[in-house]
């Protein structure tokens, strides 16, 4: 005679066995692969990288504000002054959506748009070519320009459109502000909330426009000559793309697969027991 109960008890011990498994051998896999910067540092070499500033491209956004001695001779040199803040990206907790958070604030020109010719039409001096300047160069420039008619100029210059995409598997995939002048591939992925479990730490793709030419640069964040990359340190309007692992491709195939197979399962076995107790 059929013993429901004893039935049951033998699932439930079955069922226990299975998941002790599961946990241990989940235990067992490596963590190599999820370890930044693995191995010795060779500091004599890193410590003598120079990290490069960013260079104008065109359609970047420029915000140049000129200073003298003399404040009523620089106003013809200046576009009209607005109130600005310096923003960071963070994300709203339990949504992953993106919102922008006020630092503080100060004042800054409406910004010049880079033309298709590298050139911006400036405010008192007409056109002048800045594509592929830093922004010390650029100072050099103007001052060759304004010194023979303002005392002691000095400058501030930024770039408004300072940011970079992150995509792939991070945890807040997203268009980035970044917060100063200079920004690793560290500190990024710190922005965009770390990998996920199921990125690939040894293969990231940086894409950037240069020079009017898109280039590909691949890094292994588990290695420390990553850092001598010159894809390490983040230009303007870069774009990062975290590849996912196979284990992603793999687990999510395992529970299609697990889930079929459950659901079979039980339907089998009611469909069992009905036959069993409709007697």
């Amino acid at each position: 005679m059929f013993n429901f109960y004893r039935f049951l008890r033998i699932v439930s011990i079955n069922v226990g066995i299975m998941g002790v498994l599961s946990v241990f051998l989940s235990s067992c896999g490596s963590t190599r692969q999820y370890i930044y910067l693995q191995g010795q540092f060779d500091t004599a070499r890193l410590s003598q990288i120079k990290v490069t500033d960013p260079v104008v491209q065109k359609g970047d956004m420029v915000s140049i504000i000129v200073f003298s001695d003399n404040p009523e001779a620089t106003k013809i040199y200046n576009q009209p002054l607005i109130a600005s803040a310096t923003t960071s990206n963070t994300s709203t907790p339990g949504n992953g959506e993106i919102q922008q958070v006020i630092n503080g604030a100060s004042a800054t020109s409406s910004g010049y748009l880079v033309d298709d010719n590298g050139n911006i039409e400036f405010q008192g001096l007409g056109i002048i070519h800045i594509e592929g300047l830093t922004r010390s160069e650029i100072k050099q420039l103007l001052d060759s320009k304004l010194k023979d008619f303002l005392k002691n100029p000095y400058y501030t210059i930024r770039f408004l459109n300072n940011r970079f995409t992150m995509l792939g598997e991070v945890s807040r995939p997203g268009l980035y502000t970044i917060p100063s002048d200079h920004i690793n591939l560290l500190e990024a992925l710190g922005l965009a909330g770390e990998m996920t479990y199921y990125g690939r730490r040894d293969n990231i793709l940086v894409i950037r426009e240069q020079n009017g030419k898109r280039e590909f640069g691949r890094m292994d964040l588990t290695k420390p000559e990553v850092m001598a990359s010159p894809y390490y340190y983040l230009q303007q309007n870069d774009i990062i793309i975290v590849e996912q692992t196979r284990k992603k491709v793999v687990a999510s195939d395992q529970v299609t697969t697990r889930n079929v197979t459950l659901a079979s399962t039980i339907i089998s076995t009611l469909a069992i027991l009905y036959s069993i107790f409709r007697k």
